[in-house]
Formats: structure tokens, sequence, C-alpha cells
């Protein structure tokens, strides 16, 4: 079938009255759907959405791009320490792959946790001594200790947390809540992603675009990047000469000849393209009082840190997505790069969680005492683990380090939806594989979806003559976890 045709035999109402309305002008429009939308609460959105009532309205997710090693932070295991430096017993891995870097796991040395755990809060949930900050709000958290994936490289494993799929050209998460549930802010992209890299490590992750993709969705619902700069939003600025006056009666021009164009050929992309101009003139207001911090309290920026202040810092970008939360918008995704400790345990292991343990918990804590904590859902976590053996030499622990393992990890949620204080699964002695209640990636975006009033098997978009949905063909919702 012509796509054309087959995406106006799926278009919503709002988008169908979108596309008649020649002539009326971007403004104009612009203002009757935000009226509209006003009325229900969002702005844009599918009809019949939420299916349920939610529990969260929005999703900070603090992605922590490189894996995460769960033995040494979250998922206690004292009989690493037993058998720290003897051979993995075989028993335990089997026929599993690994990257290339350790390939067969036979024969690889047991690595004790590098820091102390600690029984915290009156959960008493095990957290290491590299996250103090962490511990400290415990029993605001939900651990699951049994997450697994299908994938053991950052690039497709990242994307299949994300998009449910491993290679690009799938919806992320962000564009299929901005698609489903819309906004609550008609000055604010629905979906805003922020990255930051620790300084000091060595890092080699990549940030590719597709993390925060809109995939066979129209455009509009890709995530919108905020730079770590003066300038956080690239080509928001009019050039020189071009007063805003100019600016709206040049937008207003254009706009009248795109919705000629839309209403012959009705190709979402057309209503893309009018929606990011109207957006983008929107946000040359919204974004320099969002970025403005002299309204905060010297109080708040302590929740954060010492970087709190300095764009482009992981802190930054933590209270940053506070204020994005309280304006409205539907998903933040901060992207953090770093943890791919292969040779580093023992060295940017520490910096990466100094970098990170303040301002996770001072967001939890930020969002709590404002009201927000209630029903906004926070994420903490990777794409994968790390290898409970060592990858490198027994006697340079300077160099000791942990390879990627998608067979068990760990991750924490907090806020709208989940319980707090909790722990749910188990990962074997060793922290090698699920041992009880596995959490595969399907059913975590599953439980994410139903936390927000989406039935994860009824919010689908037809492409190529096919549904497709964040969790593909999969998934159940992961009951245990939910308040």
């Amino acid at each position: 079938m012509n796509p054309l045709i087959e995406n106006a035999q799926h278009v919503s109402r709002r988008e169908f009255f979108g596309r008649s309305a020649t002539g009326l002008g971007t403004a104009a429009l612009a203002a009757m759907l935000a009226k509209e939308g006003h009325a229900v609460g969002r702005i844009d959105g599918l009809s019949d959405l939420p299916h349920f009532p939610p529990k969260a309205k929005r999703v900070i997710y603090l992605f922590q791009n490189g894996g995460p090693t769960h033995v040494d932070l979250f998922d206690y295991k004292p009989k690493l320490r037993e058998i720290h430096g003897q051979p993995v017993p075989p028993e335990y891995i089997g026929e599993k792959r690994f990257s290339t870097m350790t390939g067969n796991a036979s024969g690889k040395l047991m690595l004790a946790p590098v820091e102390p755990f600690r029984q915290r809060g009156e959960c008493g949930a095990w957290v290491s001594d590299f996250l103090p900050h962490t511990a400290g709000i415990a029993d605001e958290l939900c651990f699951i200790h049994s997450m697994h994936t299908e994938q053991v490289n950052h690039a497709p494993a990242i994307q299949f947390l994300l998009s449910g799929g491993e290679l690009p050209g799938r919806p992320t998460t962000g564009a299929w809540l901005s698609y489903g549930l819309g906004s609550d802010n008609d000055s604010l992209p629905g979906f805003c992603v922020m990255t930051s890299v620790s300084k000091g490590t060595s890092c080699g992750q990549i940030f590719y675009d597709f993390y925060w993709g809109s995939g066979f969705l129209p455009s509009r619902f890709q995530g919108v990047k905020f730079r770590g700069s003066s300038d956080p939003v690239l080509y928001l600025n009019n050039p020189d000469g071009m007063s805003r006056a100019m600016r709206r009666n040049w937008l207003d021009d254009i706009a009248k000849i795109n919705e000629l164009k839309l209403a012959e050929y009705g190709d979402p992309e057309i209503a893309t393209r009018i929606a990011q101009y109207e957006m983008a003139y929107k946000m040359q207001a919204s974004v320099p009082e969002l970025t403005d911090f002299s309204d905060e309290t010297e109080a708040t920026f302590a929740l954060y840190g010492p970087q709190v202040k300095e764009p482009g810092t992981f802190a930054y970008n933590c209270l940053m997505a506070r204020r994005l939360a309280e304006r409205g918008v539907r998903f933040v995704q901060l992207m953090h790069a770093g943890w791919d400790q292969h040779g580093s345990i023992t060295t940017e292991l520490y910096t990466q969680c100094k970098d990170t343990d303040q301002p996770s918990a001072g967001l939890v804590q930020d969002l709590k005492q404002r009201g927000l904590l209630d029903d906004t859902l926070v994420i903490w976590g990777g794409e994968f683990g790390r290898t409970p053996f060592l990858q490198g030499n027994i006697n340079d622990r300077p160099k000791w380090g942990r390879d990627h393992h998608p067979y068990a990890f760990s991750l924490w949620m907090a806020g709208g939806g989940v319980k707090s204080g909790f722990q749910y699964g188990e990962s074997d002695d060793l922290g090698i594989n699920v041992a009880n209640d596995g959490v595969h990636v399907h059913d975590f975006q599953a439980t994410l979806m139903h936390v927000l009033g989406i039935d994860h098997e009824r919010l689908t978009y037809r492409f190529q003559g096919r549904d497709f949905r964040l969790t593909d063909v999969h998934g159940h919702v992961v009951e245990a976890v939910l308040a």
C-alpha cells in the first residue's frame, strides 16, 4: 500500500482537522489546538489515551550509558569475596555469549566488589559505598535486580532498551509517549534529551541521534536535544536583522504555503514542518526562561551538588530535568556516558559515581519536596550490567575491569506508580544469571507504559503493513512493583 494512503487511514481527530484547515494560518490553528488541549488537560495525543487512570504523568530517565556494574553498586554477592581470584564455576556460564573482548568465559577469575556494601534505610536494601547519596534515599527507591536483555554490545543494547528493537529505525520510548499522550505544554517539546560525560574519563561511548529518534512515527515526535552551552538549542535565535515580529509574519506566510500542500497531499511530514516551525517560535521565549536558574535557591543547588551550575554536567541536566518536568514535558531523557569500565573499575568508576550519585538522589528529593514525585516516574539504569568475573590481570589492580553482561543487571525507579523501599527479583549468588522473577527489557517497557495509563498492547502504529508497538510482540507488566 502507498504509505501516504496508509497514513491517511490512521490519523487522529486533531490531525484530520489540522490537515483540513487550509488558510487558517498556523498561529490561529495552534491557538485552537491549545485551547482544545487545555480543555482535556493536554495538547495533542491520541483521543483514546490514556487507556486507564495513570499513576504517573511524566518520566525522567537517567540513562547511564555503558553498563553500570551491578555487582559493585546494587547487587550484593558475599560469595564473590569468598571465591575472589578463583576461576568462574563452569556451571554458571555454560555456552553463554560474551563480548569479543572476553569470548569464552571459561577460566576467567572471579572479582570481588571493589567497595563495601551496607544495608540502607528501613527497607534494608544493599547499596555500595560508591553511592552514599543514593543509599540515603533507599526507602524512596524500587530496585529491580533481575533485569536481563538480549544484546551484548552497547549501541544495539541501548537501542533495544529504548525502542524495543536492536537496529535503528524504530520509535524510542519518548517518541511513543509523545505520540500517544501528547504534551502538557505547547511551548516546549514533549520529549527532551540532554547528554553528559564525566571529565577526566576515557569514555569512548558515542551518543547517536537514533537513541531519541521517532523512527517511522512523524518526526515531530523525536526528542529535542538541549546542549550544555549558552545556546542550548541550535538555530533557536533569530539571525541578525530579523525581529520577532518579522519572524511571526514570515512563519505565517510559510504556513499558508505548507497548509496548501498538506491539504493536497496529506503528508504527515508537512504537518510536522508546520508544528516544528511553530514550536521553534514559541521556544524562543520559553527556553531562556527555562535555563535561567536565578529563581532557584541555594538550598536547591546544594541538593544537586557542586557541578549543578556548570552547563553540560549531569548535575546541571538533573536540575534542568526537574524544571522541564514541572513545565509539563512528558519524557525527559538524560544520557550520561562513561560506565564502560573494561579496565577502570578501581579508578574511573569513582569519578562516574561522584558525578552522578548526588544529582540523582538530589533530583528525587527535589521532586518529592515540590510534590512532583507522586506523578513523576524516575528511572536510573543502563543497557546491561558487567561481568562478576575479571577482565584484566588479577595482579594489576589499577587496571581491573569487567566486561559487558546482559544476563542479569539492576536498575532502580522512584515516584509515580511504583513501590518505594522495595526490591524485586534476584540474580544468582554470583550475580551471573537471573535466579527469580526475571524482568526482560520488554517487561520493563510494558511496566513503564502501564504506570502512564497505557496498555502496551494497544498503543500501536501501522507501518509497512504491520502494527508496531514499543514491546514488539512481547512483554508483561510486572505487577509486583506497582504501588
